[in-house]
């Protein structure tokens, strides 16, 4: 069974060369990933990010 869910972050802090980013979970839900390190190339001044997480089986 194959199911998906987006999962949305907002930025928590900057290191060195990346980005840390907090999971803002659903009302009522326990974190799913938690925290999201993103390369500062990629991320850039991005604030807001959503992941698409598919589960294959």
């Amino acid at each position: 069974m194959m199911s998906s869910q987006i999962v949305k972050f907002e930025i928590e802090k900057e290191t060195k060369n990346s980005v840390r980013y907090k999971e803002v979970p659903a009302e009522g839900q326990a974190p799913i990933v938690g925290s999201l390190y993103v390369q500062k190339w990629f991320a850039g001044n991005t604030k807001n990010l959503e992941v698409s997480i598919k589960k294959l089986d």
